[in-house]
C-alpha cells in the first residue's frame, strides 16, 4: 500500500468519526474534520515515555529510558544512527520525524496502573504527546493502551509479556514487540523436557497481576502437555520482597522443580530466597531438584548473581546476538552508556524506531493511517532476525531465545547463555486462541480521537 493510500485511509476513518457529530476536544490543535490528537503544527513533534522510574521494575524502566534517549539521538541524526543503517526499511533519514525535530516528556508509572495511567494522560493532555511508550508491567501496560485507545493515540508496548497485552485486552491502537507468556511456554517446554525429563511436580510462584497469572497459565500448559503435574501454584504480592515464607512450603509439598513467575526485583529476591533455603542443593523424587524463570532479563541476572547458573528462562533478546541489527545496536548503546542493553532497552528502542518509520512511510501522524502502516509489516535487521507486526492483534511474532545462567561467566555482564534458538513457527498460535481471549477477543476500531 502506498503513503497516499494510507494516509487517505487514515483521513477517511477520521472524516467519518467527525461527522457523526462528535465535538472535538479542545486538546485536538486542528479545526478541519480530519484532525487527530494532538496533530503537530510546528517544527517539532513530541513523544511520551512512560517508564517505572521508581517500584519493583525500575532498573528495567531506567535502561527502556537510556534505549528511548537513543532513540531520539538517532531519529534527530545524531550519533551512529544506530539501527537505522540495519533497518530492512529505508523511510527514515535522520532528519526527524517527517521533517520534525524529535522532543519527548518523561512519566513515571511506579510499577503501578492507576499512576501509569496518570502521567500519560498529563503527556497527552499537557504536553501534547502523539504517541506515548513504555512500561515494565503488563498491568501498566493494559491500563495506558486502553487509555490511549480512548484519547486516539498510538501505544507502542514496552515490556509487556503477559498474553493479555495483545490477547483478550488488544486494542486497535495498541502494538506489541516484546513476546508474550504463550511463545515463552512453548520455547521452554522442549528444553526442559530434554534437560529434566518429562516426569516432573512443579510449584508455582506467581506474581499476583495478569502478567503472572498468563505466564503460570502458559507454563502449566506447556509443561503438563509434556508430563509434569502441578503439585501447587500459589500467588505472591508484586510488593513482596521477601518470599521465605513462599518458599518454605515448597520443601514439604513433594515438587522437585520450583517455577518462579517472577520479574524484575520480585525474581532477584525470590531466588535468593530459595537458594537461602537450599533447594539447589535438595533431592527429591530421586531427582535433582530444579528452578526454572521463565521470563528472563540480563538485569535480573545480575542482580541474583551466581544464583542464576544453570537456570533457564527465555528472553526476547539477548546482547550476544551476532546478527547486524544487534551488533549495531549494542555498539551505539555501549558508546553512549558504558555497558551493553538489556531486553527492554531493544524492544523500546525497537518501538520508537518502528512508530517513526511508520509514520514516514504514512506519511501522516494521523494514528489509523500509522496503525495501517504498521498492521502486517513485516522487517528485518531490528535484532530477532525477520519479524511479522500481524495485523489481527497487532503482536510481534520472531524467533524466541531460551537461555540458561552461565556457569563460568567472563564478566559482569556475562551471565546467560543462548541455548536454543526456537523457530518463530514454535511459537505462533491463532489470534483466535484461547490464552489470548478466544473467538470474544477483538481489536475494536482505531480511534484517532476526533
Amino acid at each position: 500500500m502506498s503513503k497516499t493510500d494510507l494516509t487517505r485511509r487514515g483521513l477517511l476513518k477520521t472524516s467519518a468519526i467527525a461527522g457523526a457529530g462528535v465535538a472535538l476536544p479542545t486538546i485536538f490543535t486542528a479545526s478541519s474534520a480530519a484532525a487527530f490528537t494532538n496533530e503537530p503544527t510546528g517544527d517539532t513533534v513530541k513523544l511520551g515515555f512512560n517508564v517505572p522510574q521508581s517500584g519493583p521494575y525500575a532498573d528495567e524502566g531506567a535502561d527502556e529510558l537510556r534505549a528511548y534517549e537513543l532513540a531520539v539521538e538517532h531519529l534527530n541524526g545524531g550519533g551512529d544512527g544506530g539501527m537505522m543503517s540495519t533497518f530492512s526499511s529505508d523511510a527514515l533519514q535522520g532528519n526527524g520525524i517527517l521533517g520534525k525535530k524529535v522532543e519527548y516528556v518523561t512519566g513515571d508509572t511506579q510499577t503501578k496502573a492507576d499512576a501509569a495511567r496518570a502521567s500519560a494522560k498529563s503527556m497527552i493532555e499537557k504536553d501534547g504527546a502523539v504517541m506515548v511508550t513504555g512500561g515494565s508491567s503488563s498491568g501498566v501496560a493494559v491500563a495506558v493502551q486502553a487509555l490511549c485507545q480512548e484519547a486516539g493515540i498510538i501505544f507502542m508496548a514496552g515490556l509487556t509479556h503477559s498474553n493479555d497485552t495483545t490477547g483478550k485486552d488488544r486494542k486497535a491502537n495498541g502494538f506489541r514487540h516484546f513476546f508474550n507468556s504463550y511463545m515463552s511456554g512453548a520455547a521452554l517446554a522442549p528444553v526442559l523436557a530434554a534437560n529434566y525429563g518429562t516426569d516432573r511436580k512443579a510449584y508455582h510462584l506467581t506474581a499476583d497481576y495478569n502478567w503472572g497469572y498468563t505466564t503460570e497459565e502458559a507454563v502449566r500448559a506447556s509443561t503438563e502437555a509434556m508430563g509434569w503435574e502441578t503439585v501447587a501454584a500459589v500467588k505472591t504480592p508484586l510488593t513482596q520482597t521477601d518470599f521465605s515464607s513462599y518458599i518454605a512450603p515448597v520443601l514439604q509439598s513433594g515438587a522437585d522443580v520450583l517455577v518462579l513467575n517472577h520479574y524484575g526485583g520480585n525474581m532477584v529476591n525470590s531466588l535468593t530466597n530459595a537458594v537461602q533455603f537450599g533447594l539447589r542443593e535438595k533431592q527429591v523424587n530421586g531427582k535433582n531438584f530444579e528452578i526454572v524463570v521463565p521470563l528472563y532479563s540480563r538485569l535480573m541476572a545480575k542482580g541474583a548473581g551466581a544464583n542464576v547458573k544453570g537456570i533457564f528462562g527465555s528472553t526476547n533478546w539477548h546482547w550476544s546476538l551476532q546478527d547486524e541489527g544487534s551488533k549495531a545496536f549494542v555498539k551505539s548503546f555501549g558508546t553512549k552508556y558504558g555497558f551493553p542493553p538489556s531486553q527492554a532497552a531493544h524492544t523500546c528502542y525497537v518501538q520508537a524506531m518502528l512508530y517513526a518509520d511508520a509514520v514516514e512511510r504514512a506519511g501522516s501522524f494521523n494514528p489509523c493511517a500509522v496503525a495501517e502502516a504498521l498492521e502486517g509489516f513485516e522487517f528485518d535487521g531490528m535484532g530477532n532476525g525477520k519479524t511479522l507486526y500481524r495485523a489481527e492483534d497487532h503482536q510481534c511474532f520472531k524467533d524466541v531465545l531460551v537461555v540458561r545462567g552461565k556457569e563460568n561467566p567472563e564478566s559482569e555482564f556475562d551471565l546467560l547463555e543462548i541455548v536454543e534458538v526456537t523457530p518463530v513457527d514454535q511459537v505462533t498460535y491463532a489470534p483466535d486462541h484461547p490464552q489470548m481471549g478466544g473467538a470474544e477477543a477483538s481489536l475494536g476500531e482505531c480511534n484517532p480521537g476526533a
